[in-house]
């Protein structure tokens, strides 16, 4: 099992159905006091910024177009278009290679056309009809407002046109920077060669110095299951929002299942959920997991199955409803049969590395997975790196998360440049963007437990309400908590999460503290604008108790 409480997220409910560190930068220091860095405030440094700025791009864009070097045709090809290797190409033209991307489907992948930024423009409307529903929260914020209602055709409108805009950015973004975009699909046909083409049309062979494996995955779908499109559906077809059925089932409580049940739930549906696991919410920390419960399921009209497989769903037909067979996940003996208007498979998501000529250069991919070292350079069947050839994002599995892969792609064109760079996946953020939010970093504190019982440490924790944040209180959000698990020895931060008022904003606080190694004794001295919500994490850290003899002099930077 992964640390990592997103990733346990993403893939509690997959695994149960049988599918189963960035190196800080040398000289690099963190202060907020030090007069050099006052002075980048000063007009004629920001004026030297932004010409530095527009020269980086200008040289980045002529040497896209110059020709690679050792005699290839490109010093990267990427293989997939998505957030991760949209990423990857901008830092690799930035560093001066020429660069070609090859996508056989659309730009941006799934996070931009069927994932986190159409769900998040669904999510901003659940947001705005939970708030207009509440009569409760609208009296006591003075206002009045009547039979508050939707067009179901206007809001899918609203998340295909966001999909749609952010899609023709990224495009227009890497066309501006000389990345070459070559449409088809691509394959590793040999050492350092990659073929390319549309089914149907002849194919092109290329050449890279290094290739970049950045192709992503798919909804994991679960043996029994039969897929529709219209009744039984994966997050792919729901994004499109054809439909708002009256009563329907959500197989897995993970970020994906949990965002849907507050879309669904804000637009009048009756949400019931199938956990394999024996509680809601398995990857995240149990405490916030349980507050969750409290605030996002249990006053809605949802009710959940724990426990449970399902082993069978048939689409509705024939006048027939949707019809889910449950048995027992140890016993494997039937409990009951579900009748629901939809169902949603929402069980994790499998890698997309089907057709990637992996044989040709003796790569055996483990449960589909492309397998990695720490530096995302991909190992071979025999244990040995293939030269020049990585993988990241979704496809080697480490942390399926959008900004993972970007970030992986951006420490390996660092590699690529020279520049040892290995990223450390336990500073990478995750949040899920319900209603409140939920966030974290780091480790939940079962894992910081087992990680400090196995090392030999004491963990110590603290948390703080938003009940105490004045912000808070006056959008009458103050339902929410704050946690910090930490090494009171040594003042480092093991793991942050948040459930509450724009948690998903305020989790970068924590998160940047554990890329650069900013220990509690040194960030409780940073100051936060009053009244913000930002004072949530402010109380957080100062509420912590490091052991005399290990602070910092505020008057010095830290060196990470």
């Amino acid at each position: 099992m992964s640390l990592f409480a997103a990733s346990a997220a993403v893939a509690s409910s997959a695994a149960a159905y049988g599918y189963d560190t960035i190196r800080p930068v040398a000289r690099l220091r963190f202060c907020g006091l030090r007069r050099e860095a006052l002075r980048l405030h000063s007009p004629r440094s920001t004026l030297q910024l932004v010409a530095a700025r527009r020269s980086v791009v200008a040289a980045a864009t002529a040497g896209n177009g110059a020709a690679a070097s050792g005699g290839f045709d490109y010093d990267i090809v990427i293989i997939g278009a998505g957030v991760g290797g949209h990423g990857a190409a901008l830092h690799a033209v930035e560093k001066g290679l020429k660069t070609a991307i090859i996508e056989g489907d659309i730009v941006g992948g799934t996070c931009v056309n069927r994932g986190c930024v159409p769900s998040k423009a669904l999510l901003a409307v659940s947001g705005r009809m939970r708030e207009l529903q509440d009569e409760h929260h609208m009296k006591s914020l003075g206002l009045q407002v009547s039979s508050p209602g939707y067009d179901r055709q206007a809001v899918a409108d609203h998340a295909n046109n966001l999909a749609s805009k952010i899609r023709s950015n990224l495009t227009n973004s890497m066309k501006a920077l000389g990345v070459d975009i070559l449409t088809g699909i691509g394959t590793i046909v040999g050492k350092q060669k990659v073929r390319y083409g549309k089914v149907g049309f002849a194919e092109n062979e290329i050449t890279a110095r290094n290739i970049i494996i950045a192709t992503g995955s798919v909804p994991f779908v679960p043996k029994g299951i039969e897929i529709d499109g219209k009744t039984v559906f994966t997050s792919d077809h729901a994004l499109k929002l054809e439909s708002v059925p009256e009563w329907i089932a959500i197989v897995g409580s993970g970020y994906i299942g949990l965002e849907f049940s507050d879309v669904y739930t804000a637009l009048g549906s009756e949400v019931t959920f199938v956990e394999a696991l024996d509680q809601l919410m398995p990857g995240f920390d149990p405490e916030i997991a349980k507050l969750a419960q409290r605030i996002l399921i249990n006053p809605r009209k949802i009710d959940y199955h724990t426990g449970v497989f399902a082993s069978k769903i048939t689409p509705a037909k024939d006048g027939k409803p949707v019809l889910i067979e449950l048995i027992d996940a140890k016993t494997k003996e039937h409990k009951e049969t579900l009748e629901v208007d939809a169902a949603l498979i929402a069980t994790g998501r499998a890698p997309f590395t089907k057709g990637l000529g992996l044989e040709n250069i003796n790569v055996v991919t483990q449960r589909g997975f492309v397998p990695v070292d720490e530096r995302m350079q991909v190992m071979d069947a025999t244990g040995n790196v293939v030269p020049n050839l990585y993988c990241i994002g979704d496809a080697n599995g480490k942390l399926m998360l959008a900004h993972a892969a970007s970030a992986q792609g951006i420490s390996v064109v660092e590699q690529i440049s020279g520049r040892d760079n290995i990223l450390n996946h336990l500073s990478i953020p995750a949040a899920c963007f319900t209603h409140p939010e939920i966030s974290m970093v780091g480790l939940t504190e079962p894992q910081a437990r087992e990680k400090a019982d196995k090392e030999g440490f004491e963990i110590s924790v603290v948390k703080t309400s938003f009940k105490a944040n004045t912000k808070a209180l006056a959008e009458n959000e103050g339902d929410g908590l704050a946690k910090m698990i930490y090494r009171p020895d040594t003042g480092e931060i093991l793991g942050v999460h948040i459930l509450g008022l724009h948690a998903a904003d305020l989790i970068h606080e924590a998160s940047n503290a554990i890329a650069l190694g900013t220990h509690v004794q040194d960030i409780k001295f940073a100051v936060h604008a009053h009244p913000t919500l930002s004072e949530v994490l402010d109380e957080l850290f100062k509420a912590a108790k490091v052991n005399t003899g290990v602070s910092h002099s505020i008057n010095e930077p830290v060196a990470v």
